[in-house]
């Protein structure tokens, strides 16, 4: 007993502890600064865990140490975060200071000595404490635009003693002032399983609110059946700025009464992937709980949180509240009535569009296709096994099939006007370390490459000398790489510049790498999507830009595989490059 009660102290105080502890903000501190970004943003392909905060266009401001500490970790890169100083403080906690232009002059020559001795122009290191001691106030270096940064700024962190990244608005800083609460700009429904519909459709379904009164309304009621779940389209704004912004706290009531709760004050890096489950499409946030989701930041957290349905007549209110750190808040009202799944919806008449198409949600396969005067039972064929299902619902002369794949994974489809293979070829559950070949890949799946059971779909095409491999959508997501060996490629020509890229929908190529084994190539990756070869004939170019006695400065481009590394002598002799 006297444990339990020592535990709950802690974690009741825990909040208390830091918001007490006084930090210094590392940038014109006491004055009032602008941002670019903020904690619970949503990047294309992963979450900020941080603050930008703007320099006023230009590299050089001085950034300072916000507490006492040592400096426990330093990178110097051309990608990611560019250059970048890690301190660790007395408390316990760190924070991280990245795309800086220049590190202050005690640091830059220890990590000079350290890159010397290397001679690595690109190089991380893990000083020890006693190393590089830092002061309060002190300059660590100048803001810049190094790495990947669009523009100079400041990223800027705080992270406990365990390394996860803490909202920095949580220490009170006063140099931020904003005023503008969240701004909505769609909110959609979507089935949570193969019984939902939203307005009788098994389809996820856009809707845009109009305010009235300083809230969000949706002013007709949305038709459900089953289990629906709510999305928003959603962003914070500062004033000053053009910037958007993520929203840390959405709240959604059920009848006044609380049905989910989001508040994205922390991440843990070894999760962070997951913000790609808690977004559809990386845009609209999902206000119910996605399968498989490792994410802490849900109340409650469980499997059903979230989801919506109502019986038949049945009427219920949602209001959905999205709040800023700084208390600004905006309401969206709407209402659903429940009703009875429809078999037929619009036109009887069998429609002239006779194409077939198939779409995948999680598990369950649909297929619309054209009415058919030999019937409407489909046949699913699942190995030996033959079962008939009817349509889900017939939509304006269309046929509607719905087919959940965790009842067997078919081979093939018998729609009475055609056979047709979905192409799908297994189920790999999420969590598990899963090998998988067959004659045209082998593709190894470790504990952690998922975020969601998959649902796996190959396409092989011939394209060019090679093949193409196409694994599902790139619409889809991993956590970690998979591991992928393109078999049998019959390809002719020049091997050693020969590697695998991602082709994009528009065709436009990335370099992705990979090692031949006689005529299959091995290669890595976190995207599915389609895989090609493609050869790198030409080597990189160095373009002189300005050359005099006291400063040597080069463009160095490559047009296909990009810069693994690159050096300089000057009279036989190693020298640094910025």
């Amino acid at each position: 007993m006297k444990s339990s009660k020592y535990l709950l102290i802690l974690f009741l105080f825990f909040p208390f502890l830091l918001h007490a502890q006084e930090y210094l903000f590392p940038v014109k501190p006491g004055s009032r600064n602008l941002l670019s970004g903020n904690f619970s943003e949503i990047r294309p392909n992963h979450f900020h865990s941080g603050i930008d905060v703007k320099i006023g266009g230009v590299d050089g401001e001085p950034i300072l140490a916000i507490s006492d500490g040592y400096v426990y970790r330093i990178k110097i890169s051309s990608f990611g975060y560019g250059n970048i100083i890690y301190l660790k403080h007395t408390n316990g906690q760190s924070s991280v200071y990245a795309h800086l232009r220049n590190l202050s002059p005690k640091i830059m020559e220890f990590m000079r000595k350290e890159m010397y001795f290397a001679q690595k122009n690109e190089l991380e290191v893990f000083p020890d404490p006693e190393f590089l001691p830092i002061k309060k106030g002190e300059i660590i270096g100048n803001g810049g635009n190094t790495g990947s940064s669009g523009g100079p700024h400041l990223h800027f962190e705080i992270r406990d003693s365990l390394d996860r990244a803490i909202d920095p608005f949580i220490f009170g800083f006063k140099e931020v002032v904003d005023k503008t609460p969240p701004v909505l700009y769609k909110i959609a429904l979507s089935p949570l399983d193969s019984d939902a519909r939203v307005n009788g459709r098994y389809q996820r379904q856009e809707f845009t609110p109009i305010i009235e009164g300083g809230r969000y309304i949706l002013h007709q009621p949305v038709k459900i059946t089953g289990r629906v779940g709510v999305e928003i389209y959603a962003v914070d704004k500062m004033e000053g700025v053009n910037n958007v912004f993520g929203i840390p706290v959405i709240e959604m009531l059920e009848n006044e009464k609380p049905l989910y709760r989001i508040n994205v004050d922390h991440v843990d890096f070894k999760k962070g992937r997951f913000f790609l489950s808690h977004m559809y499409q990386n845009r609209f946030i999902r206000l119910y709980q996605y399968p498989n989701n490792q994410l802490k930041i849900y109340e409650p957290d469980s499997l059903t949180a979230g989801a919506i349905s109502a019986k038949t007549g049945e009427k219920k209110q949602l209001k959905v509240t999205m709040k800023d750190y700084f208390g600004h808040a905006r309401v969206l009202s709407l209402q659903v009535e429940g009703e009875d799944a429809k078999t037929q919806i619009g036109s009887q008449a069998i429609s002239a569009n006779k194409t077939t198409n198939i779409s995948f949600n999680r598990e369950v396969m649909v297929i619309q296709t054209a009415g058919s005067e030999w019937g409407t039972l489909a046949k699913i064929f699942v190995n030996s096994h033959e079962m008939e299902i009817p349509p889900a619902y017939i939509q304006d002369g269309r046929r509607n099939y719905l087919w959940d794949m965790r009842y067997g994974v078919p081979d093939s489809v018998d729609l009475c006007t055609e056979i047709i293979k979905p192409g799908v070829l297994v189920k790999i559950p999420f969590g598990e370390e899963i090998y998988f070949a067959n004659n045209d890949v082998e593709i190894k799946f470790s504990e952690n490459t998922l975020l969601d059971d998959l649902f796996l779909r190959i396409e092989r095409k011939k394209n060019g000398n090679g093949p193409s491999i196409r694994i599902n959508s790139p619409s889809e997501y991993l956590q970690s790489n998979m591991e992928v060996l393109i078999r049998n490629t019959g390809y002719v020509g020049d091997k050693k510049n020969t590697h695998v890229y991602f082709q994009a929908d528009n065709g436009r190529k990335s370099f992705v790498g990979g090692e031949w084994e006689s005529e299959d190539i091995r290669f890595k990756t976190r995207n599915f999507g389609t895989f090609v070869l493609d050869v790198d004939r030409s080597a990189p170019t160095i373009a002189p830009v300005r050359v005099n006695a006291s400063e040597l400065r080069f463009v160095i481009k490559d047009d296909k595989s990009g810069i693994k590394e690159f050096e300089a002598y000057v009279d036989g002799k190693w020298i640094l490059m910025r």
